[in-house]
């Protein structure tokens, strides 16, 4: 991409002309939905086109990777979000979930030497989750995640030109 630094003197990202992949889980509706909303609001406030945004919902958190990976064969996309929502239950799932999720986003950064960025939210409990995804207190993960994003691209843009 032909970017130059996205970030302006008062550090706010810009989205460039870079395209975006979201993987959301359907499970945690109450609250996927939400980190979408605001990974989305963010992207776009910062510029990203409408065609440069592609949004795919799996079931949960557990099936992000694989899909991340296949976006990331693509070749489409500079960066991927995964966005999803796991909380603590009674039995061990939670533990499971969370570290194979993590570490299966992880593997498709590495792999495809691509910004595959983490916006799964774990949290004991649905009060946690919420004040995660609070957009009152300014405190919504999904806007974390994108500006993240675009934050990696940036840091790889101007790797690619030496800066």
């Amino acid at each position: 991409m032909s970017n130059d630094r996205i970030y302006a003197n008062d550090q706010s990202p810009r989205a460039g002309d870079w395209r975006y992949a979201i993987v959301a889980a359907r499970f945690n509706g109450f609250i996927v939905d939400r980190l979408l909303q605001g990974a989305l609001q963010t992207l776009k406030a910062c510029g990203a086109a409408d065609e440069s945004i592609g949004v795919y919902r799996v079931p949960g958190a557990f099936e992000i990777p694989l899909a991340c990976q296949k976006l990331a064969q693509t070749g489409r996309f500079d960066a991927i979000i995964a966005l999803g929502c796991v909380i603590r239950g009674d039995t061990p799932h939670f533990d499971y979930v969370c570290s194979e999720s993590a570490r299966g986003i992880a593997e498709v950064a590495l792999k495809f030497d691509l910004p595959v960025i983490n916006g799964i939210l774990t949290t004991d409990n649905p009060a946690q989750a919420e004040a995660r995804v609070d957009t009152s207190a300014g405190n919504n993960k999904g806007v974390d995640a994108a500006r993240t994003a675009m934050e990696v691209l940036d840091v790889y843009a101007r790797i690619g030109k030496g800066l």
